[in-house]
């Protein structure tokens, strides 16, 4: 969890050209609070604890105004820029390297059991206010504009999405113009 939280500052200084130096990070980045508490509330989690984490991570909410569900699981070197309004459900999963911006939500549709949100691949960018909706997966190396919306549609490797409803306007360094595809979930 240590070495986690440590690529967690490490990454703000990487993407924040605002954060000047660790000790401005640790004090004044609000995102990376509510990331080093969700560490600590993830943990919790695996004991077996509910009460606990949940607790933590409601004030994390109102102290940065990030939604961030303790049993969501995040990869190592994880940035949230500027947070506001970000929203992440309890069967989200993240890989490692990504970057989301203020207002995204990665949430259900509210018609699944179980496994409910997004699946998020490694070195994903998610844009100011995107949504991603329902039990979907997001590849790796993938970018997605600001304003998308994604509802039960797969997203593939190397692309970059845009739009509402998504579509798909680069492919493995081409430019396409493709429609997702519906989900079977």
């Amino acid at each position: 969890m240590i070495e986690e939280i440590i690529l967690d500052i490490k990454v703000v200084k990487k993407n924040d050209p605002s954060a000047k130096n660790y000790l401005e990070i640790i004090l004044c980045h609000t995102p990376l609070w509510t990331i080093i508490a969700y560490r600590f509330a993830h943990a919790l989690t695996k004991l077996k604890l509910r009460l606990l984490p949940k607790l933590i991570m409601t004030l994390m909410k109102v102290l940065t105004g990030i939604d961030l569900n303790p049993s969501a699981k995040i990869g190592k070197s994880f940035f949230i820029d500027h947070g506001v309004g970000v929203v992440i459900g309890e069967t989200t999963q993240i890989g490692n390297n990504c970057i989301i911006f203020q207002n995204v939500t990665l949430g259900g549709t509210g018609k699944h059991q179980g496994k409910r949100h997004p699946t998020i691949g490694n070195n994903v960018l998610i844009g100011v206010g995107a949504t991603l909706l329902g039990p979907i997966t997001v590849g790796d190396n993938v970018k997605i504009g600001a304003d998308t919306f994604v509802i039960m549609k797969n997203i593939p490797s190397n692309c970059t999405i845009v739009g509402a409803p998504g579509k798909i306007v680069k492919l493995n360094e081409k430019k396409v113009n493709l429609t997702l595809k519906k989900t079977n979930n």
